[in-house]
């Protein structure tokens, strides 16, 4: 047996409610019991990690990621983006499939998911749902679903065609899975660089309407709506990276109504708005944009009143050079895994409230619930011992030349961040400690 006792930490389990001091006993990488402090006397042959002043929580789960492997291994690899997964208290991480090639077959999945990938944390992926992430034939959702997608997604893309989208709903929803939306109208976009608003006026760029987000939104609601009443079916939408109030409204009407479905929001869409553009910082370049402080308010309270259900990072990686170009001209996407928690304990838990417990559970015991991950996001005795160890209360600024990832892009170098991350455990193997 391979014991490894952590004791002296605060526990806190959101789907079990547990919030008080324990002691965990992890054996062949599963949690074998967690007991009061003190309970596990005489296991003379367990490793023991003392955790005193930390936080125990389980591992952390970011079912958006870019890892840019295949094909782009000079701003990613899956070994580099897991290790600054394992950095920032991520133990499962899911891709994106807008690889080169796009990740649309299961080929290509079970490439991407091999061992000799060598990943720090846990991987998984969600394959493209249509050929080549192009929005016109549906790629084999039941064989990719069989060699281990746990969802499916054009993202960097939408699904724009009403037929199309209908039949990825139908037919994910038939395997129990989520199709999960980058709610973005191109049609309406094109050309645009940023958020529309008083800030791009004055750069003299194009900006993106809130309507471009909103308007698939309801276009996807209104299709899951029809599925349900004529094929019987309750679909599972999930709608990526949420960024404008409009949006979140039309999301909270339809689970109102009972509808399936689910949202994210990433930790830049709560903690920046437009104005960090400033004069043209292409490191404040994503798709979704940076939004208006409305917006922004919208997103803070759709996550403190259980709209928004989970925290994802869009972690998108890119080479200097490439963000070192006019605005316009610059790709979209910032690094994020390692900057996560430090900006959801500053944002939502110290300056809004939310709860300790609320915030864990956005990291972990809800993106598992997302993705039917059934042994995760739980330090419930069985469950795999995916752990992480943080310090809630330790203030500290991120430093991007530290990062564990290949790239740097991000506008959070030097930013004031709260809870850093001690350690990061996978099936009870320590894949992260601090220096």
């Amino acid at each position: 047996m391979n014991d490894l006792l952590i004791s002296g930490a605060h526990a806190i389990d959101p789907a079990t409610g547990l919030d008080a001091p324990r002691d965990l006993l992890i054996r062949d990488g599963r949690i074998a019991a967690i007991e009061l402090p003190g309970t596990f006397t005489g296991i003379e042959s367990a490793e023991t990690i003392d955790a005193t002043g930390l936080t125990l929580a389980p591992g952390f789960i970011d079912i958006h990621v870019h890892l840019r492997e295949p094909g782009q291994t000079y701003k990613e690899t899956i070994a580099t983006g897991t290790a600054a997964a394992a950095a920032g208290g991520f133990s499962t991480v899911i891709a994106m499939p807008n690889t080169l090639p796009v990740n649309d077959s299961v080929a290509t999945l079970d490439w991407m998911l091999s061992p000799t990938r060598t990943p720090r944390v846990h991987l998984y992926a969600m394959p493209a749902a249509t050929l080549g992430s192009m929005g016109q034939h549906l790629t084999d959702f039941e064989a990719l679903a069989k060699a281990g997608a746990l969802g499916f997604t054009d993202d960097g893309k939408p699904i724009l065609e009403d037929p199309i989208m209908r039949a990825a709903l139908l037919s994910a929803g038939r395997l129990g899975l989520p199709i999960s939306q980058h709610a973005e109208d191109t049609r309406m976009t094109g050309g645009c660089s940023m958020n529309h608003g008083p800030v791009a006026f004055r750069l003299g760029l194009r900006g993106m309407t809130v309507e471009a987000e909103s308007n698939i939104v309801e276009r996807d609601i209104r299709l899951l709506r029809e599925i349900a009443v004529t094929e019987g079916v309750n679909a599972h939408l999930h709608v990526q990276h949420v960024s404008t109030a409009k949006a979140l409204t039309a999301i909270r009407r339809a689970r109102e109504d009972g509808l399936h479905v689910t949202c994210e929001a990433a930790p830049h869409h709560f903690t920046l708005t437009d104005e960090a553009i400033g004069e043209f910082d292409t490191h404040a370049k994503m798709n979704p944009p940076l939004r208006s402080e409305s917006d922004r308010q919208a997103v803070i309270a759709a996550l403190l009143d259980g709209t928004v259900d989970c925290i994802a990072t869009d972690h998108a990686p890119h080479a200097a050079h490439e963000k070192e170009v006019e605005f316009e001209r610059a790709p979209n996407g910032i690094t994020g895994l390692e900057t996560a928690l430090g900006l959801a304990l500053r944002i939502l838990h110290r300056d809004h409230g939310l709860s300790l417990s609320r915030v864990i559970a956005l990291m972990s015991a809800n993106p598992a619930t997302i993705v039917s991950l059934k042994d995760r996001g739980t330090l419930t005795p069985g469950s795999q011992a995916d752990l992480v160890l943080f310090s809630a209360k330790d203030e500290w600024s991120y430093e991007a030349a530290r990062t564990r990832s290949k790239s740097r892009n991000t506008p959070f170098d030097g930013a004031p961040m709260l809870g850093r991350v001690a350690a990061t455990l996978c099936a009870g193997k320590t894949v992260f400690r601090a220096e």
